[in-house]
């Protein structure tokens, strides 16, 4: 059994159709879904989502790109809706300082971060975290203001030697399509050092394909060629592989498979 877990058929590219993805990821042996949120409204169809197909689960929150208009009422609407029996984690949330410079963006992303922890820690969930030119001070937040029930760095893009750090706080790490492209050595580096018993597959579809498909919308079967990577990576058998992620994913998102 192979599981995404982390992908956004709540996006517009992928929502229509989803009953068709769906299917052509079970067809593949891709059986476990988590769908991922970044704002109320995605994340409300997240959870329609997972009221509609068995194994299908999902995360809430707000993704660091959109926490602008974000209200207080906004997060009511996240803590109400991470109540229902099928959302696993608050997500996908996080640091991104890659495309706005602001620092007093980047203080209010850090402000929305803390308090989505809070509201984790506060329901008993663990955390997807989205962090992008912020490693640093992604880790500074999770050591100083921990989520208790840890979580997963999403996409993981950091250097090894932060990894190990992440790791030592309790941190799962999830790895997509880049580590399948030739360039990336960084990633497939990581996908090597990554604590097997610390590692999960993800395609964060529609973006991000690996190869063959790289340059067209990904999607959740996809992870079968995420999956044959990281065998290759690590030099293991793919089904123990398959058998050591689902594990993986069961024990971070606390559910029974």
């Amino acid at each position: 059994m192979m599981l995404d877990s982390h992908c956004h058929l709540n996006d517009e590219q992928l929502f229509p159709d989803r009953k068709r993805y769906i299917e052509k990821a079970q067809e593949v042996g891709v059986n476990v879904l988590l769908i991922i949120g970044w704002d109320v409204e995605s994340s409300k169809k997240a959870v329609q989502i997972t009221h509609e197909y068995p194994n299908v689960f999902a995360a809430v929150g707000v993704h660091p790109e959109n926490i602008d208009d974000v209200t207080d009422s906004d997060l009511a609407v996240i803590k109400e809706l991470a109540k229902d029996p099928k959302v696993l984690a608050i997500g996908e949330i996080g640091l991104d300082y890659h495309w706005i410079k602001d620092e007093d963006n980047h203080q209010r992303q850090r402000e929305w971060f803390s308090r989505q922890i809070d509201l984790a820690n506060e329901l008993g969930l663990p955390i997807s975290v989205h962090a992008r030119d912020a490693s640093q001070d992604t880790y500074d937040i999770l050591k100083s203001h921990p989520a208790k029930k840890a979580g997963v760095l999403h996409c993981y893009s950091g250097s090894t030697e932060m990894l190990f750090e992440y790791a030592k706080l309790g941190y799962y790490f999830g790895f997509d399509g880049p580590i399948t492209y030739k360039g990336a050595a960084t990633p497939k580096k990581n996908v090597k050092a990554c604590p097997l018993d610390r590692l999960l597959s993800e395609t964060d579809a529609p973006y991000l394909s690996p190869v063959p498909f790289r340059g067209q919308t990904n999607e959740p079967s996809h992870i079968v060629e995420i999956v044959k990577e990281m065998a290759e990576l690590r030099g293991l058998d793919q089904k123990t592989l398959e058998k050591a992620i689902l594990l993986n994913f069961t024990k971070l998102f606390h559910v029974e498979l």
